[in-house]
């Protein structure tokens, strides 16, 4: 169940999404705020996942609440001005909803939310490790595109500081995301740290040499802190000698 706010200083717009709120079986109503400072006021009384917010108010826009919340919730705007689209989504928006806004558009734009809170849910959980048979792959953020991975396709993940790019077979994804969190939720399938800014996929290794990796065409390196590491996991359990076994 997400938690979830709606912030129009019009009537019924208000009323408009609260009613397609109430339709939604994942979606709670925790609040319905005339201005962003009411809806300031009711996150220290009570938790939000995800907010609907309305650019054009008095007192403060939507655009201007956003530059200057620390850790806001998920976000999907909801105006009648497509103009401000780009800003938004620079602002790391999940969708953006044009009024007037019909249920199915809504509907959609709700399960977006949902399988990110889904993931970043997962990720913050201690239990993230223990992984989940029943859930094979997981949605990333790319822009303004929800993309979807599956876990088996994934080569290896390079992390850039505030974003990673997931190298999968079908291509490579980069999304905004801590390279750390992703690892936790990678949980205790088949994925080894091999550097501070590498994971790759143990399936998916072709062959080590030296400081080096190699998976298809990619190279990746290995620094020293992992080596004993990956050589003891993945090398030695698999390694065939003529000492061993005779």
């Amino acid at each position: 169940m997400m938690r979830c706010a709606i912030i129009d200083d019009e009537p019924l717009a208000r009323e408009g999404i609260a009613d397609y709120v109430r339709e939604v079986d994942f979606l709670q109503l925790e609040g319905v705020c005339e201005n962003p400072l009411e809806l300031i006021t009711l996150m220290d009384k009570t938790p939000v996942d995800l907010i609907f917010l309305d650019i054009q108010m008095p007192k403060m826009n939507g655009i201007d609440f956003l530059k200057i919340v620390q850790k806001p919730p998920m976000v999907i705007i909801t105006t009648a001005y497509p103009s401000y689209a780009l800003e938004g989504f620079q602002l790391n928006v999940l969708d953006y909803l044009v009024k007037p806004v019909t249920f199915d558009r809504f509907f959609k734009s709700a399960n977006k939310a949902k399988d990110y809170h889904r993931l970043l849910t997962k990720s913050a959980s201690p239990d993230a490790s223990k992984g989940d048979a029943s859930e094979d792959y997981f949605f990333i953020k790319c822009g303004s595109k929800y993309e979807k991975i599956f876990f088996d396709d994934i080569l290896f993940i390079e992390g850039m500081q505030n974003y990673v790019t997931i190298h999968t077979l079908k291509g490579k994804y980069i999304t905004l995301l801590n390279l750390k969190n992703l690892e936790q939720n990678l949980g205790d399938r088949n994925f080894i740290r091999v550097h501070k800014s590498y994971i790759v996929s143990i399936g998916k290794i072709e062959g080590i040499e030296g400081n080096e990796i190699f998976i298809r065409s990619q190279v990746v390196p290995i620094s020293r802190n992992y080596r004993e590491q990956v050589i003891g996991q993945v090398v030695n359990s698999k390694l065939l000698d003529k000492n061993r076994g005779a």
